[in-house]
């Protein structure tokens, strides 16, 4: 019998942890012996950014909700270390499975290796390079103390092996997001209202913004949208708003006839959108991913990536942050000459299979 612990705090993680918990369902189907323990942190306690995916991924409510959120981040690593510590004896797993780079990552890693339990770490070995994102940090602690490695692509790998990781504990499965997205294609949603009625396939951006280089200076926050609204040249631009960029955008008043902000969409709208539209502008990691995938071209305002695979065989190009390096690419893509997706290694919708079957290998 095994028994496994999965973590899940911010709405990355809710894609990422489903295909699991769906692949676990299926074993226990088959009559094996695996058990498993859903645990949400709280980091993420707004419906929109967490609540809904139970509902729309189709993953039980959890066993336990931490309720991590809010405060400094070392406040929410210490509340998250705290409560899942005393989670962790009350029912001690064989296994804890943590996926990504968020707070709650870092924090139920440390609190599991201090109570001598192993720890496997989904997406691990990815690497940005920049020590100015909270991230970059979470990975390195968390892969410095894993047991088993669930990796995404070779570079990965390969980030482990020069940090001295056997090869026995990587273990090379693909991508689980995509799981998500591939099982739930066929039920993207077009989001309501006249805003979204109006859009027409291929003729619209979709972008997000909300990492502190982009969205926390407000001068370069408004020549960095300037910037976009021209190179895109009318067409419609939707801006699903991260809390942390609402703030900033009030005091800028920006506006713009072809501007569009709203509320953060669901997991199945926000992604109907990217799969219908001509471009993604955006400096989140995972949506490169998702773009690449849908062969979406996707522009990346950040000066580094953790997710190079995305550039090398997918649709993303990594623009960096200053406003004015963004004309050449948008005129690119508005020219329609934009690279197309070749395929990523295990990028197939069967990831969370490969995680199972290995984890039943490894402890079974």
């Amino acid at each position: 019998m095994i028994n496994i612990t999965l973590v899940a705090g911010a709405r990355p993680n809710f894609m990422k942890i489903a295909p699991i918990v769906h692949a676990v369902q299926a074993r226990q189907k088959a009559g094996q012996q695996i058990f498993y323990r859903l645990v949400h942190t709280g980091q993420h306690y707004d419906k929109k950014m967490s609540g809904d995916f139970f509902e729309q991924l189709n993953i039980p409510e959890p066993d336990a909700n931490l309720g991590g959120g809010g405060g400094t981040q070392a406040e929410q690593t210490a509340a998250i270390m705290v409560a899942f510590e005393k989670e962790l004896m009350t029912n001690r797993p064989d296994l804890v499975i943590v996926v990504g780079d968020v707070t709650s990552t870092l924090a139920c890693s440390i609190a599991a290796k201090k109570l001598v339990i192993e720890v496997a770490h989904v997406e691990g070995g990815i690497r940005s390079g920049d020590l100015s994102m909270p991230e970059e940090i979470n990975r390195m602690v968390t892969d410095s103390i894993t047991d088993h490695f669930f990796t995404t692509s070779e570079i990965a790998n390969n980030n482990l092996r020069k940090l001295g990781v056997p090869e026995s504990s990587i273990h090379f499965v693909g991508n689980t997001m995509i799981d998500t997205l591939m099982a739930n294609m066929e039920r993207f949603q077009k989001p309501q209202g006249e805003i979204f009625d109006k859009l027409q396939a291929g003729q619209y951006f979709v972008m997000t913004m909300h990492r502190p280089a982009n969205v926390d200076q407000e001068e370069k926050l408004k020549e960095m949208i300037d910037a976009i609204m021209e190179g895109t040249q009318g067409l419609p631009v939707i801006f699903p708003v991260h809390p942390r960029t609402a703030k900033n955008l009030q005091h800028l008043g920006i506006s713009d006839p072809s501007l569009f902000m709203t509320e953060p969409l669901s997991y199945l709208e926000f992604n109907y959108l990217v799969k219908n539209a001509k471009g993604v502008i955006t400096d989140s990691g995972g949506i490169t991913e998702e773009a690449s995938v849908m062969n979406v071209p996707c522009i990346t305002l950040r000066e580094n990536t953790e997710r190079a695979e995305t550039i090398e065989l997918g649709t993303n190009e990594l623009v960096g942050t200053n406003p004015k390096n963004l004309k050449p690419y948008l005129d690119k893509l508005m020219r329609g000459d934009w690279k197309k997706y070749k395929g990523i290694p295990y990028w197939d919708g069967r990831s969370a299979g490969r995680i199972v079957d290995k984890i039943i290998e490894i402890y079974g």
